[in-house]
């Protein structure tokens, strides 16, 4: 994994929390187009770049309740990174729930619909 290897700790912890979700959720977005069978490599990889970003918010996460709703959502995405199928519609509602964690990222939901 060469994107984000570099991004440390301190650097991510100067992101807000919506900005973390967001950044995220942007990985799940790009993960999306490769829900594709024949795609299983560059689908693994994208998940794989979602659960660094995860790892990196919960490790940065200030708040204990926060920090809990992320772990929960990690598992989520653990399980769409460990199939060895495509799950759209699982993917669609780990995203949505994602952005659900913050005012701000759910902002962007509709935007996802279309």
């Amino acid at each position: 994994m060469t994107q984000h290897s570099t991004l440390g700790l301190e650097r991510w912890s100067r992101f807000t929390a919506d900005q973390q979700l967001l950044m995220i959720g942007n990985e799940m977005n790009r993960t999306s187009k490769l829900l594709a069978d024949d795609m299983t490599e560059s689908r693994r990889l994208g998940y794989e770049r979602v659960l660094r970003l995860t790892d990196l918010t919960i490790a940065s996460a200030n708040r204990s309740a926060f920090r809990r709703e992320v772990l929960r959502w990690r598992d989520l995405a653990a399980r769409l990174f460990i199939s060895s199928d495509p799950e759209p519609d699982a993917h669609r509602s780990a995203l949505r729930a994602l952005l659900l964690m913050h005012p701000v990222a759910a902002r962007q939901i509709p935007l996802l619909s279309g």
